[in-house]
């Protein structure tokens, strides 16, 4: 089970919801190519902390703290 952290971060396994996966996946090509065309950096590298660093900066400790079953399927993989 995950617990929360002090400062509300959560510490372990990610529950996994097949609605937000499947959205996920769906999300067409052409969907992200309009959006590349209206803002050029759309999807670049960093431009998350540019337009939201503390959002980024708490996304990026969420997912270094947490895991998913993608992540042990990845471990027996090997």
């Amino acid at each position: 089970m995950a617990r929360r952290r002090k400062f509300g971060v959560k510490v372990g396994f990610r529950k996994p919801s097949l609605k937000k996966s499947f959205r996920a996946r769906t999300t067409g090509k052409w969907k992200r190519r309009v959006k590349k065309t209206i803002n050029p950096f759309y999807g670049k590298k960093g431009m998350g902390f540019i337009k939201n660093p503390r959002r980024s900066i708490k996304n990026k400790i969420y997912r270094k703290t947490t895991f998913g079953l993608s992540d042990i399927f990845k471990l027996f993989k090997r």
